[in-house]
């Protein structure tokens, strides 16, 4: 194995570590520990001939769909698998839409520290999935609404309480469907997204429209404008932002452009959470 191999020697490490029997393989004859290189082919569907090749730096470049079967194939963790990619291609596996959308305890005490900035994490279909108490005083109590309809593009077309807070809504609307298509495009979770796109375009004749257009756009950065209904007028910068591991996943960061708004943020935090502390079990259970 030459020294310029690194795919090479990623992959042969990588299937040393595995237990022929728990892949149903016998575990008798072995000269080496963990699967064979023609076990690796059969569980990935590939030639086991193009995989020895691609073990010995003779298979050239390997498509995305092969390097998923053989990341799938050695159990390849997220990590591990986007390291995969960056040794066989030169850059990161594209993000994936998964099923399950929950985020750590850790990752939640990021948003909780960024307070009184509003920050979220939103998936590749715009589910918000966490988010601060900032965001619930300014942006959307997405704690009051059940996990299924926590979407932003459900929000910003079906509630008109967030079409009130835009100073101009379709503009605002039309950047939202044009990034939250190309997500999901990039994302490869256009069957996932079917039943939202299909109710969305039932109950919203101006979605409809809008969809039909194929506009896309990008949400990374830029101000955004609102009419809040208790601070008035105000201004965020906001930043969206990978998270590492999670391709999938994005967190975005508000900023307000005055800095006396995030005094002013801080306490609408402070009433909801004095409100949260003085409910009663009879009025928490109502």
């Amino acid at each position: 194995m030459s020294e310029e191999n690194q795919l090479g020697a990623y992959l042969k490490d990588r299937r040393a570590r595995l237990d022929p029997e728990a892949f149903g393989f016998s575990p008798t004859r072995r000269r080496t520990p963990g699967l064979r290189r023609e076990e690796v082919a059969q569980r990935a569907n590939i030639s086991p001939t193009w995989y020895t090749w691609l073990e010995q730096g003779r298979g050239g470049s390997p498509s995305a769909d092969v390097l998923s079967r053989i990341a799938a194939a050695l159990m390849l963790t997220d990590i591990e698998r986007e390291h995969l990619f960056l040794l066989a291609s030169g850059r990161p596996p594209e993000a994936r839409y998964r099923g399950n959308d929950s985020v750590t305890p850790r990752l939640q005490r990021v948003l909780d520290a960024l307070e009184p900035c509003p920050a979220l994490i939103r998936t590749a279909t715009w589910d918000v999935v966490a988010w601060n108490r900032a965001v619930r005083v300014t942006l959307n109590d997405y704690a009051a609404a059940p996990p299924g309809q926590r979407n932003i593009l459900r929000s910003i077309f079906l509630d008109p309480r967030a079409r009130a807070t835009q100073y101009d809504w379709e503009s605002v609307a039309r950047l939202v469907l044009g990034a939250f298509r190309m997500d999901a495009a990039r994302a490869g979770a256009a069957a996932e997204v079917k039943p939202l796109v299909d109710e969305l375009c039932r109950l919203s004749p101006e979605f409809a429209a809008m969809w039909q257009s194929a506009d896309i756009q990008s949400h990374s950065e830029g101000v955004k404008r609102m009419r809040h209904p208790v601070l008035g007028p105000i201004a965020f910068e906001y930043s969206a932002f990978a998270v590492d591991g999670r391709p999938d996943l994005s967190m975005i960061v508000y900023n307000p452009v005055d800095p006396v708004d995030r005094d002013r943020i801080g306490a609408l935090v402070a009433q909801l959470d004095t409100k949260s502390a003085t409910r009663t079990p009879e009025s928490a259970e109502a």
